[in-house]
């Protein structure tokens, strides 16, 4: 069974927080994003992130603090994110309890990276998802058939996730697009059907089928 749980975003910089959900959720990871810590703690109120993206300076307080607060009721991974890079400022936000500590600037290859291992690390995120000859390497981004790379492009695989995620069950074209793309369609339905297009074209001959029903959405099953 696939863990549906969230990652938390905790981020005042809305470029950062944009482009680190948007790495991330093409992956499929969920996400939820908070830009104060007040955010953060309401939003954890509700129901507890799998894994924690924290920045320290942000407006109603220290990410450090949270940090310890946090560190004395809860084990979830912690990546500490920040433009506080020196290694006395490394050491404290590990010591306070961040599982890893990422300084800004930095390559969003090497922030899902980061990411990735530590939900590896606490046992979250599998190594890959099967569902008959079908197989997604999760940490390398890259599907097989029958053992064969299907050389998918980055929204295709976005796609194909989703449906590995919920086969057999009918998904709106809008949420597979947020899923894919990271964000709202917004019009933008011309490029989900280009790319449903081809991704359908590699799975001919397979014995796997993109259905679709009129206003509901696509459904993906294997013959």
């Amino acid at each position: 069974m696939i863990d549906k749980g969230y990652i938390l975003l905790v981020e005042d910089e809305p470029a950062i927080q944009a482009a680190n959900r948007k790495v991330l959720q093409r992956r499929g990871h969920q996400i939820r994003q908070a830009y104060t810590l007040a955010e953060a703690r309401a939003i954890m109120d509700e129901k507890q992130p799998r894994a924690i993206v924290l920045d320290i300076e942000l407006p109603d307080g220290n990410g450090l603090g949270f940090l310890r607060e946090l560190r004395q009721t809860s084990d979830i991974p912690v990546l500490m994110l920040t433009a506080m890079g020196t290694p006395e400022d490394i050491i404290s936000g590990l010591e306070a309890g961040g599982d890893d500590y990422l300084p800004k600037p930095y390559e969003l290859n090497v922030f899902l990276a980061r990411v990735q291992t530590l939900l590896r690390r606490a046992n979250i995120v599998p190594e890959s998802i099967s569902h008959g000859p079908l197989k997604l390497d999760i940490a390398a981004g890259k599907a097989y058939l029958n053992g064969e790379d299907m050389i998918l492009s980055q929204k295709e695989y976005a796609l194909l996730s989703q449906f590995l995620k919920s086969p057999d069950r009918m998904i709106s074209a809008e949420s597979l697009y947020e899923k894919a793309w990271g964000q709202p369609m917004a019009g933008d339905e011309n490029a989900f059907k280009v790319t449903l297009s081809r991704l359908r074209t590699k799975l001919r001959g397979s014995g796997y089928t993109i259905s679709s029903s009129r206003g509901e959405g696509y459904y993906f099953e294997l013959e």
